[in-house]
Formats: C-alpha cells, structure tokens, sequence
C-alpha cells in the first residue's frame, strides 16, 4: 500500500532531531539538565508548581496512587472508557478499582455516577480527560471535597487542552495531581514519557523519590550524612525515570503545541461539517467554553442501522488505506478484572456500553494533508451511507 493514513501519528521535525542530537553529543543522556528544562516548561504551560518526568504516563499514575500513602484496600473510581492504565494504577498500589458511568454527550466520567459509587472505603478519584475534552472538574472537586477525596486527573489525551474557567490542564487548581502522556500518538511526543503536576510540595518530593527507586540525596531529609557519596533508599520503587534523549525531543515538539492544536481542531471542525449530518453517526460534543486539544475524533455509528458491522466498516476502510481504532473497551470487561473481581454486568454501565458499541476512532494529527482528511471523508461516507435509507 503505498500511503497509509493511521488514526494517530507523530509530527517530528529537524528542529526536533537537532535537539535530540545535541544531547546525543553532550555529557548527559540522562538525568543532566534536560530534564529540568523540560520540567520548567510543562510548568510555564500549565501554571503548576511543580512538575516531575516520568517514562511513560502509566508509570506516573502508578506513583502518583503511590504518593497518597494510603492503605492497602482503598477505593478509587475511575471511568470504564480509558485505557486500562487508569484502573491498573489503583491495582498495582494494592487498591481496589471501582467504575463510575460516563455522560452522554462528553463520554467523560459522570460525576453524579462518582457519587453514587462512593463508599467509606473510597479515598481517591481518577477521572480520564477523554480524547482531549477536560472533565467537569468543577463538579468533581466538589464531590471531592465533599467526601475527602484526593484527585488524580489522568490528563493524557490533554496537553494544551483547558476547563470550562480557562484555566489549563494540569494545572492543578481542583486536582491534587495530573499526569501527561507523551506517547507518538498523543498532541506532543517525547517517544515515551510522561509527567506528573501538583502544587502540593508533600507530593512532589514523594513523586521524586518514587520515580528514583525510592531513592534520595536531599540533605534535609537524610537520617545521617557522611558524606557527598551518601543517599538512602525511603521508600520502594521502581526506575521510572525520563532520560534527557527524551526530554530534549519533548521540549522540542512543546514549542509547536499551539501549533498542533490548532491544526487538530481545524481538522474536528472539517470532520464535524462533513458528518454531522449523515444519519445514524453522532459526532463528537464539546461541553460549552472548554478548549479541547483534540486527542481522538470518535464517530459514533449506529452498524445495525447502516446494515454493516464494525468489524466489516473497520476492514473495508483499512482496505483503503485508512487506519481506524477503538478506543476504548470498557476496561472492566477485561479479563483480568472480570476474574478477579466477577462477571462484567453492562447494564450497570449503560451510556458506557452503548458508547463502546458506536465508537470509531478515525484519523487525526497535525501532518494529516487536507487531501489526506478529504480522502478519509470521502472513504467513510462511501463505505458508511450506501445502505443508508
């Protein structure tokens, strides 16, 4: 197949080599200053006080759950439309995961169904910023407060995306922490990586020792202090630090984040003109004054109606050349969590079930050519309308 349009795909360019270059021919390759560099600039963007980098998302939910210190048993709700690493996060801190539905219109958490899953148990909220579109944070950190609540936002479809008041996500004026991915698919990439934000000092010097194999050399937190080779190892953890080949390449593509987010919703406004009046497809709703840097554009499409399966629309259109996804199958579904925790009962989750029944992923990233977008359009409608009455 000579060209191949994926749903999701870097942009990278030679400002982008130069800068992993330069620190292919410095000292550092990891843990030198790069990171730092990268750190400050995630902080300028977002507004928050702090920020550590991480190797990848799932890594920073990981210890950003670590950081609460809290017991074995524990609650914490998350959405069933994520990918799996916000529910794993809560089992592999020995947590139980519990799901909340999600709206309608947004397919984000519902905050009215976080609240019913509460229980006396529940310490800890992981709502998913869904293909981009922040959540109702302003609901949630009431609900939080209401019931002492800790927020971790796993905000990684969401860089450069903003609340409904403006403010930046990840910025952590509602949320107690919030984690970034920087995956090839995602708006900026940095290969692998993540960060985590807070503005609480406690968590963040407990995020730099939990990304350090629980590690530190902070003078004023040493039991003893012999010398300048001395550390101590306060916690346990895994090695789940960024190296400055990553962090060169992130702060490289930041500098274009307005960039691609302009071009992403250039490109959800021409798809939303094209489908949103095609019969048995819903296009994607932006809730009122949120900017959404659009991770994913998902169709829902009604395949009983248009007489086709998923599974034939998804063949017929990679035959053409377009890559199309799922995202996502509701997480406690999964194997894994239906043996351990019984049998996945989809009437409990009903705008969930219906959402993952509809939903396609089709292509969306900045190097997309507006003859790339007019193909897939083109492609869909041809392979979706025919049987359309």
């Amino acid at each position: 197949m000579e060209h191949f349009i994926p749903y999701g795909r870097q942009w990278i360019d030679e400002a982008d080599i130069k800068a992993v270059e330069s620190v292919l021919q410095s000292d550092y390759l990891t843990q030198g200053p790069v990171i730092a560099a990268f750190e400050d600039k995630l902080r300028e963007i977002t507004g928050a006080k702090y920020c550590v980098a991480v190797s990848n998302a799932t890594q920073g939910l990981h210890i950003a759950v670590a950081a609460l210190e809290l017991d074995e048993g524990t609650e914490g709700i998350t959405t069933p439309n994520t990918f799996v690493a916000s529910a794993n996060c809560l089992l592999t801190n020995n947590f139980v995961p519990v799901f909340a539905d999600i709206d309608r219109r947004t397919y984000n958490i519902s905050p009215e169904e976080i609240e019913k899953k509460i229980t006396t148990k529940t310490r800890v909220v992981i709502p998913v910023d869904f293909a981009g579109q922040a959540v109702d944070i302003d609901s949630i950190k009431q609900i939080a407060d209401k019931y002492q609540l800790v927020i971790i936002e796993d905000a990684a479809h969401a860089i450069g995306s903003k609340y409904a008041d403006g403010m930046p996500v990840g910025c952590c004026h509602k949320a107690d922490m919030t984690v970034f991915s920087f995956h090839p698919v995602k708006t900026i990439t940095s290969g692998e990586g993540g960060a985590v934000t807070t503005n609480n000092e406690d968590l963040y010097k407990r995020l730099l020792k939990l990304r350090t194999i629980g590690i530190t050399k902070d003078e004023s937190e040493l039991s003893q202090n012999p010398g300048p080779w001395y550390y101590e190892v306060q916690c346990l953890s895994g090695n789940n630090r960024m190296t400055d080949i990553q962090a060169a390449l992130g702060l490289s593509q930041l500098s274009k984040l307005a960039f691609f987010k302009q071009r992403r919703r250039e490109i959800a406004e021409r798809y939303n003109a094209v489908f949103k009046d095609i019969p048995y497809i819903v296009t994607p709703y932006e809730e009122k004054n949120v900017d959404s840097c659009f991770h994913l554009y998902v169709l829902q499409i009604d395949f009983k109606k248009i007489g086709k399966s998923r599974k034939q629309v998804m063949n017929e259109i990679k035959e053409k050349g377009i890559g199309v996804q799922v995202h996502y199958i509701p997480v406690n579904s999964q194997p894994y969590y239906v043996e351990k925790y019984g049998k996945y009962n989809a009437d409990e989750y009903p705008e969930a079930e219906a959402y993952y029944q509809r939903c396609l992923s089709i292509p969306l990233f900045p190097k997309m050519s507006d003859s790339d977008i007019e193909y897939v359009e083109v492609m869909l409608k041809n392979i979706i309308t025919p049987l359309v009455s």
